[in-house]
């Protein structure tokens, strides 16, 4: 094994061909680094086991011990170097192996210096936290509830309030929520239904527009046996099933107007007869439907009931766009984080701060659960610690405002525009640094630049309270 020291980081390099490394070397001291050499899989795993190095460049066909199972040893002992996988033969099976076996990247011959230089560069860059930074863990999903709501914006707030009201009140009481696709309407019904005293009854969700429309009605009322051709015995539809728990309906927009009328009786009545049958039977369960649609337009152009909606209407909830609660974009980005690490086996501690910026700046059309979908599609692609720029570019790249956000114009003068933006940056900044350091303000100042008593006279100036975000 040879070294060579050097003062800008340590690099492992593990190969038998001698013109390789020393290609490598010849980049690696005109750039500064340092490095060690290792001519087989032994000498390799015992170098990055007992030698502090930074980075590994190691190829496949190494004498003793192959390059894939050096790889898998790393993994079982705990070496989490990045690892970039060098071969003469560009192998599938080589290539999904290595990222399996946690390689950062997967390079073949012949090599490209340019490349190598910026693949070094770049993990380098993912094995070394941030200057300043503490304690930065994601959300763990093992403690948060599947169907929790994720929010602190003033707008969340404002439904967390009406979703302890509504679960005081008697099932008798309907709910429509309202809001994009997209937004978490089934969220906060289920969160009504967890919410409300003696629950523990089941919560029955259909979607109005999956189920066909000629199998609906007997989806929601049930059959006798006889009552059409194949009914060969009786079946319990969505509304006796529920018992006294929680009818969700989906997408209630597109129910036609013969069910309308239907669902406007069993409202008025609290009964119903299955299909076929013509014993009444009573319903206990709290109606909620959901809709993305404006049903006071579709009410006017005739296509949904005036007195349907009022029943429905009964408490109403709308759920904003993500568009209008930017400020929970981080707090949402971590939990994700959290919870995709945890479904996919990987340790992705952070977003960079140019990610967290076209976040911050992208539209996201499909609300949350298109956040959910990139920060899923995020963590899988990540080879080191870090959510990177690069990797969001690729998936929001055909949306030109992730490059040219849109500001707020809100004032008559230039200003007072001015001031509005730049106390709107102000205070979504130090919430997205307290969000981020769930609440530490000594590591948060000293992550933004400031002092401990400068980020705390913005805290006061825009009544941000550091207990709200640990």
């Amino acid at each position: 094994m040879n070294e060579i020291n050097n003062s800008k980081g340590k690099i492992l390099i593990v190969d038998d061909d001698t013109n390789i490394v020393f290609a490598f070397q010849e980049v690696l001291k005109k750039d500064g680094y340092s490095y060690i050499t290792a001519s087989d899989g032994e000498e390799g795993l015992k170098a990055a086991s007992t030698e502090n190095v930074d980075l590994i460049f190691m190829d496949i066909n190494l004498p003793k011990i192959d390059g894939l199972e050096v790889l898998r040893r790393f993994k079982e002992q705990g070496i989490n170097t990045p690892t970039i996988i060098i071969t003469g033969y560009g192998v599938m099976q080589n290539a999904i192996k290595a990222m399996q076996f946690g390689a950062f990247d997967y390079l073949t011959k012949p090599l490209d210096i340019n490349k190598i230089r910026e693949l070094t560069k770049k993990a380098l860059a993912k094995s070394t936290p941030p200057e300043n930074v503490e304690s930065i863990s994601p959300f763990n999903a093992d403690v948060v509830d599947r169907y929790e709501i994720i929010g602190r914006c003033a707008q969340m707030q404002e439904i967390y309030k009406l979703i302890g009201m509504v679960s005081t009140t008697p099932n008798t009481v309907s709910v429509l929520i309202t809001g994009e696709s997209g937004t978490g309407k089934e969220l906060v019904a289920r969160a009504i239904h967890g919410s409300t005293l003696g629950t523990g009854h089941p919560f029955i969700g259909i979607n109005c527009s999956a189920v066909p429309d000629n199998l609906l009605e007997s989806e929601l009322f049930g059959y006798e046996k006889g009552a059409f051709t194949g009914a060969a015995e009786r079946k319990l539809g969505k509304f006796e099933l529920a018992q006294n728990g929680t009818i969700f309906l989906d997408e209630i927009g597109n129910l036609l107007p013969n069910l309308q009328q239907k669902l406007l009786r069993v409202l008025q009545e609290r009964e119903f007869e299955r299909v076929g049958g013509d014993v009444p039977i009573k319903v206990q369960a709290r109606f909620i439907a959901a809709t993305n649609r404006d049903l006071e337009l579709e009410i006017k152009n005739g296509n949904f009931r005036e007195d349907l909606f009022f029943r429905l209407n009964v408490v109403s909830i709308h759920l904003p766009s993500l568009r209008e609660r930017s400020e929970d974009i981080p707090l949402l980005s971590n939990y994700f984080l959290g919870k995709y690490n945890q479904h996919l086996k990987k340790n992705v501690k952070r977003f960079s701060s140019q990610a967290n910026y076209i976040l911050s700046s992208y539209p996201f059309p499909g609300n949350v659960r298109e956040l959910e979908n990139i920060i899923e599609r995020a963590v899988m692609l990540a080879r080191g610690e870090e959510i990177t720029e690069d990797i969001l570019a690729k998936m929001l790249s055909l949306n030109p405002s992730v490059k040219t956000p849109v500001l707020p114009i809100n004032g008559d003068t230039f200003k007072q525009s001015r001031d509005f933006v730049i106390n709107l940056f102000e205070k979504q900044f130090v919430e997205n640094k307290l969000t981020a350091l769930h609440g530490n303000v000594t590591a948060a100042a000293k992550s933004s630049g400031m002092t401990r008593q400068n980020f705390q006279r913005m805290m006061k100036k825009y009544n941000i309270k550091a207990e709200d975000y640990k």
